[in-house]
């Protein structure tokens, strides 16, 4: 199968960071600068700019006196490289195989990917077929075949792949090229020209650099001066003379520039890993010192981290803020996400209110946000029943709640290893999933189920020696609630009678081996009215306490 290589690149790369962060500057004036003082110098210039004469190198002072409502905005490095990070997790989704080429640079295995791209058929072979399919191959040779044809089709859902993937990139927000060849250096010189997407027909990558001049090898000083010598000036030439003499007279070097003169790798393409956190941020033009302004610009950025999550699939299950503040310090804030989510509100007021509860004490020039990924939540779907919530509201809600009334009273309840019967614990909320087989109800007897009464209720209960030689002991007389009652309390059932039979005690003990372990006796006690309760009183007092009903 042939190798086909797919190059993005981000036409001016730190001016498209830079307007990623700040859309608002879309169609002005701007210029990105690096630099300070009199050393300030124009890196990039939008269009606008560019057309009143404003371009890269010349100093900041120079542009402004050329066009003195240009916008400048500083170089930023946090913005750079988050924008390096949307823009691989981009290519990521076209291949699973992409390799980091540097800032606004990205290079694609896409070999294989025409069952994703193409239509999935075989390529036409006659010229009715090639015509039905929308080609025009332009003539069929004797045997019915049309190699033009398949051409076509190959070329059809290689661009068909860098149109999406074009759209895309500029969904997040950066312009970008493409370009697709059978080596690296064929894929960005196609990705730089106008028309993308550019796709080099499979075997031509040699014809296609042929006559571009050497510089576009980048060779290093040493072998440039002697290929100069030469009379090398242009890849073609190159490509054309001996591979064994140009690696005798320079090397490994030479051996790796006649290759990718010929239009074919030295090196592989090295797979980028995926990162375990998505990053976020920028250095603001003038410090902060109240919280709504930075709120604003992070809403911004923590919209940017959403999109980025979902192209990904996966949802934030911690936030953690970096501060930069002026001059010197940094102020770090992580915060623990009830559950998986992606709702810019829910993350933004935690953001808030940690910020209130711990501020960072100094203006703010500059922040970053990390959101470390983890899979959202699924839901079982039903096809009669009422709709299922969906897990990605689920998720806002608990950390609303969190919020609210803080992330230790919200939780689920799990039992725990002990013998007493409200032994329990609260760990974070993650509900198991549903079954695969819905399971059908088990055949048995009715038995009584206890209904736990929490708090206990607490009782005034009258006993007796008992009268059986057998069972020596104590027998429960009657029994009633030990609390003042309330006329609210009269209309309802309180708990109080003769006991007609009781049964017990059941010792229990539990931690035993600690200063206050639990010693317990249980009864269960029928009154006259027919009700039956689960008593217990402890050993340590003596208290009775009601702890359930039998129902």
């Amino acid at each position: 199968m042939p190798v086909r290589i797919a190059c993005l690149i981000v036409p001016l790369f730190s001016l498209a960071a830079r307007l990623r962060s700040e859309p608002d500057l879309f169609g002005e004036a701007v210029a990105v600068v690096e630099g300070n003082g009199h050393a300030a110098h124009i890196v990039a210039a939008t269009r606008r700019a560019r057309k009143k004469g404003v371009r890269a190198g010349q100093s900041l002072a120079q542009a402004r006196a050329i066009f003195p409502k240009l916008i400048a905005r500083g170089r930023d490095a946090e913005c750079e490289r988050a924008a390096q990070e949307a823009l691989l997790d981009v290519a990521a989704t076209f291949s699973p195989r992409v390799e980091d080429a540097g800032y606004g640079v990205a290079y694609l295995d896409v070999t294989g990917m025409e069952r994703h791209w193409g239509s999935g058929a075989q390529p036409p072979t006659t010229a009715a077929e090639a015509a039905e399919a929308g080609f025009s191959p332009g003539g069929v040779d004797p045997g019915g075949k049309t190699a033009q044809t398949e051409v076509s089709v190959l070329q059809g859902w290689q661009e068909a792949l860098g149109q999406a993937a074009i759209a895309a990139v500029e969904r997040i927000g950066m312009p970008v090229r493409a370009g697709i060849a059978a080596s690296k250096l064929a894929a960005r010189v196609a990705a730089e020209l106008p028309g993308s997407p550019t796709v080099v027909p499979e075997g031509e990558e040699a014809a296609f650099l042929a006559p571009l001049p050497l510089t576009r090898l980048a060779p290093q000083m040493e072998a440039w001066t002697t290929l100069e010598r030469w009379g090398i000036d242009s890849i073609g030439a190159l490509a054309r003379l001996p591979e064994s003499e140009v690696a005798s007279r320079l090397g490994e070097l030479g051996r790796e520039l006649h290759w990718a003169a010929r239009g074919l790798d030295p090196r592989p393409l090295t797979p980028r890993q995926l990162p375990p956190e998505f990053r976020e941020g920028m250095d603001l033009e003038w410090p902060l010192v109240a919280l709504e302004p930075f709120l604003f610009v992070a809403n911004a950025a923590l919209d940017r981290l959403a999109t980025r999550l979902e192209v990904q699939g996966f949802a934030c299950r911690r936030i953690e803020l970096t501060l930069t503040l002026e001059p010197d310090g940094y102020h770090v804030r992580s915060i623990d996400l009830p559950a998986p989510t992606r709702d810019t509100k829910t993350i933004l007021t935690l953001l808030r209110l940690d910020l209130e509860q711990s501020p960072p004490g100094a203006p703010v020039r500059g922040f970053a946000i990390v959101a470390f990924p983890d899979r959202p939540r699924r839901a079982q779907l039903s096809l009669f029943g009422p709709a299922a919530l969906s897990p990605e509201r689920l998720a806002t809600t608990i950390a609303r709640l969190a919020a609210m009334i803080g992330e230790e009273r919200i939780g689920m309840a799990v039992a725990v290893d002990g013998h007493l019967p409200e032994r329990f614990a609260i760990t974070r909320y993650a509900p198991p999933p549903p079954p695969d087989v819905r399971c059908g109800p088990q055949k048995s007897r009715g038995l009584l189920a206890v209904r736990v009464l929490r708090p206990p209720v607490p009782l005034e209960v009258i006993t007796r020696p008992s009268r059986d030689d057998e069972r020596p002991g104590l027998q429960i007389v009657s029994i009633r609630e030990d609390r003042p009652v309330s006329d609210d309390d009269k209309r309802k059932a309180t708990i109080a009678g003769e006991a007609r039979v009781s049964s017990g005690p059941w010792q229990l003990e539990e931690g035993w081996w600690t200063e206050t372990p639990a010693t317990r006796e249980y009864w269960d006690v029928e009154i006259a009215g027919g009700r039956i309760y689960r008593l217990y009183r402890e050993r340590s007092d003596g208290g009775w306490f009601a702890d359930g009903v039998y129902d």
